[in-house]
């Protein structure tokens, strides 16, 4: 008797990110060739599954003239959701799950919408297997997710081009990245960047501290310019400088890079030109970076071979410089993660004289 062909599901959820499709690709074909599986698309994330919608993936199906743009195609070809209350509507999507035939999902998403796909998971009894990317690099027990490495070599590359116009004017340049709860992209980006100041959540920062880094470059070093590193989700500074008027903090339309601009110009009674760039949603954007796809493949690889074992609830991970599989419970139970202020890319910031607080 014949076997009755397996049918999988993958959709990608939450913000998206570079290597996305990558991941998609890696899946439809590991599936496809090895175990000759139904590969479906979920249009939208769990908004699919409300819609009983699916999209059939097939390897040469997206081919272009036999080139495959999968593999440098930034976003998601399935397209993403980050908003709207899931859970309230679970039956629903559950009923889609059935409704469509699946007989395994592959979630690719950060720890915001993993864990309520998990709980959609867990409540409709699916075998379930996760793929971890974020820019923010904050989801626990990976090394790394998909899509850190091209935002932070985004960011590095903004850094570059900033750098000149800086050094041609004599100014500082504060740009203000993702990270709301995490700063692992100011961090990194900020150190690979050049940056002399790095703000991040996790650590607290002065004002007149900055300022002070800033002369210092200008009187012992004879750095006429500066570059500030601001994670969206720093805090108001520990000593605001009024200089006069009262310090107003951050509001929902002047971010976190504007207040510490402001702070640095009040701090130096104007004796400093600043100048502010919000890169936004250019992070999220571009081509995907060779290692974003190489995460990608090998994780959409040991995906589909969980799956294949009747594994479920599980998460694939980076760790040590290649794949392992973690439970996905551990992980939302200890996610987000923050940077360990004691950490080495901490330390070896100070070594490079950057300020990043106390």
């Amino acid at each position: 008797m014949r076997e009755v062909r397996k049918r999988i599901g993958i959709l990608t959820s939450g913000g998206d990110c570079p290597g996305l499709n990558a991941a998609i690709r890696a899946v439809v074909s590991h599936a496809t060739l090895t175990y000759d599986w139904e590969v479906v698309g979920i249009p939208y994330a769990t908004q699919g599954l409300l819609d009983r919608a699916s999209v059939p993936l097939a390897i040469h199906g997206l081919d272009l003239r036999g080139l495959d743009p999968l593999l440098n195609m930034g976003g998601t070809i399935l397209g993403s959701i980050n908003h709207g209350d899931t859970l309230a509507r679970a039956d629903e999507i559950i009923a889609g799950y059935r409704e469509l035939g699946l007989d395994a999902l592959i979630a690719i998403g950060g720890d915001g919408s993993l864990k309520i796909i998990d709980r959609l998971a867990k409540h409709g009894n699916w075998q379930l297997i996760a793929i971890p990317k974020t820019i923010d690099n904050d989801v626990a027990l990976t090394e790394r997710a998909i899509g850190f490495d091209t935002a932070v070599n985004t960011i590095t590359d903004a850094l570059n081009r900033l750098a000149c116009t800086a050094s041609s004017h004599d100014r500082v340049m504060v740009v203000e990245v993702m990270g709301r709860s995490a700063g692992h992209l100011a961090l990194q980006a900020g150190i690979a960047g050049g940056a002399d100041i790095i703000l991040i959540p996790e650590v607290n920062y002065s004002i007149r501290e900055i300022c002070q880094h800033i002369n210092e470059l200008r009187d012992r070093w004879k750095r006429k310019f500066a570059l500030v590193m601001v994670a969206e989700g720093i805090h108001p500074a520990s000593d605001p400088v009024s200089c006069g008027k009262e310090s107003s903090p951050p509001t929902p339309g002047r971010g976190m890079g504007q207040y510490v601009t402001d702070q640095i110009i009040n701090c130096n009674q104007r004796l400093v030109e600043v100048r502010v760039s919000v890169l936004g949603h250019i992070q999220r954007g571009g081509i995907p970076s060779a290692l974003d796809r190489l995460i990608a493949a090998a994780f959409g690889k040991v995906a589909v071979d969980l799956i294949a074992e009747g594994q479920s609830r599980q998460m694939v991970a980076w760790q040590n410089g290649c794949v392992a599989v973690v439970a996905l419970e551990d992980v939302l139970a200890q996610s987000p993660t923050s940077v360990d202020p004691q950490s080495y890319l901490v330390e070896t910031a100070r070594a490079l004289g950057i300020y990043l607080g106390s």
